[in-house]
């Protein structure tokens, strides 16, 4: 259905939380591009700073909102064309966001947990009905390496396993760590790992699966299993009953893995978790150069026949990364490009959607065992 013949839109985007790391640099992405933007954000001071930044001619504009509820508020009243959430906390934030977002209006988050990546897709029919579109993992793990997964299975049939990492190179800025990843570290631990074998999800040993990765580039890194939104995209792409997936991200070491489990055992519990973010998120982090030249999004997939095929998406930082793709989506979708529904990235707009953020792919390398 057509989205104007359900809601009238003003054209703009929204960025949530756009003076973060993350929103400040898709701001400046779209406001290049002369596309309309709001930014919305909790602080009236760093959102007119933001927009001075940005040059703050009439394109953007800012509203201040303490909460996601207030918000979705505000979207309901003013009625965008695109929200881009990157609040974090996505299991509890997308849903009145987007709520408020239908009918018509467009939505998109950077979500890269199971669980609340899990939630949004679970919203596809409804979603369809309104004439609006939801894209969550828009950013660098989720669509590295589902668009890898994509390009290796297309023409073929269903593989029987599949293997994704998502080796991220950070550039560390100085400042505090944040509440959204503080919360987003503490559900991590929580949740555990997470496989899908025989095609069910089940529980894993955070921090198994260790892999000593060659990358194309000649340099080496070690990944090991933690749960993440790419799972389930790997697993959605190619239809494989068992997947799993490592990151860059967790950590490798014997002694920190065996203490894993109990970690999270305790940031389980309510009181635990919310004293375990208050501290984490008011550490101070230094500045560090990414530790390798290239982000990589990578995948093994094998068939019954025993065929298998490597491929890697190479990127450079992962957070510039993140910004390219969330840019990318939310020009697309004020374009009118996205098919209504509840979609991963490549899903929604093409696995080529990696390239267009500034990846490329390196396709069929000889797997490693």
């Amino acid at each position: 259905m057509p989205q104007d013949s359900l809601d009238p839109r003003t054209g703009e985007v929204w960025i949530l939380g756009a003076t973060g790391r993350i929103g400040a640099a898709v701001a400046a992405r779209l406001a290049a591009q002369k596309v309309p933007l709001v930014l919305v954000g909790r602080d009236s001071g760093r959102l007119d700073k933001a927009r001075a930044d940005l040059g703050g001619g009439g394109e953007v504009r800012t509203v201040v909102a303490d909460s996601a509820e207030a918000m979705a508020r505000q979207i309901n009243e003013q009625r965008p064309a695109v929200v881009l959430n990157t609040l974090g906390e996505y299991a509890e934030t997308a849903l009145p966001i987007i709520r408020a977002c239908m009918p018509g209006g467009h939505y998109l988050d950077l979500a890269a947990d199971p669980a609340a990546v899990s939630r949004l897709l679970e919203l596809h029919d409804e979603a369809a009905s309104a004439g609006s579109t939801l894209v969550t993992g828009s950013g660098f793990g989720v669509l590295a390496c589902e668009s890898v997964v994509v390009k290796l299975c297309e023409g073929r049939s269903t593989p029987s396993h599949v293997r994704v990492d998502a080796l991220a190179s950070v550039a560390s800025e100085e400042g505090l760590v944040g509440a959204a990843f503080a919360a987003t570290s503490m559900d991590v631990l929580s949740t555990g790992g997470l496989r899908y074998e025989d095609g069910r999800l089940v529980k894993a040993r955070i921090g198994a699966d260790v892999q000593h990765l060659d990358l194309p580039d000649g340099e080496r890194v070690k990944s090991a299993g933690a749960p993440s939104g790419e799972l389930i995209a790997a697993q959605r792409a190619s239809g494989s009953p068992n997947v799993t997936v490592t990151t860059a991200l967790a950590p490798t070491g014997t002694a920190v893995r065996a203490v894993l489990p109990l970690a999270g055992r305790l940031v389980s519990v309510p009181a635990v978790r919310r004293f375990a973010v208050r501290r984490m998120s008011g550490v101070r982090m230094k500045a560090a150069p990414r530790p390798r030249r290239h982000s990589w999004g990578h995948a093994v997939v094998t068939w019954p026949d025993g065929t298998r095929r490597e491929g890697w998406l190479r990127a450079d930082d992962g957070m510039d990364y993140t910004a390219a793709v969330a840019a990318e989506v939310a020009q697309r979708l004020a374009r009118g490009e996205g098919k209504p529904g509840a979609y991963t990235p490549a899903a929604a707009l093409g696995a080529d959607l990696a390239v267009a953020a500034g990846g490329s792919f390196v396709l069929d390398r000889v797997p490693h065992s």
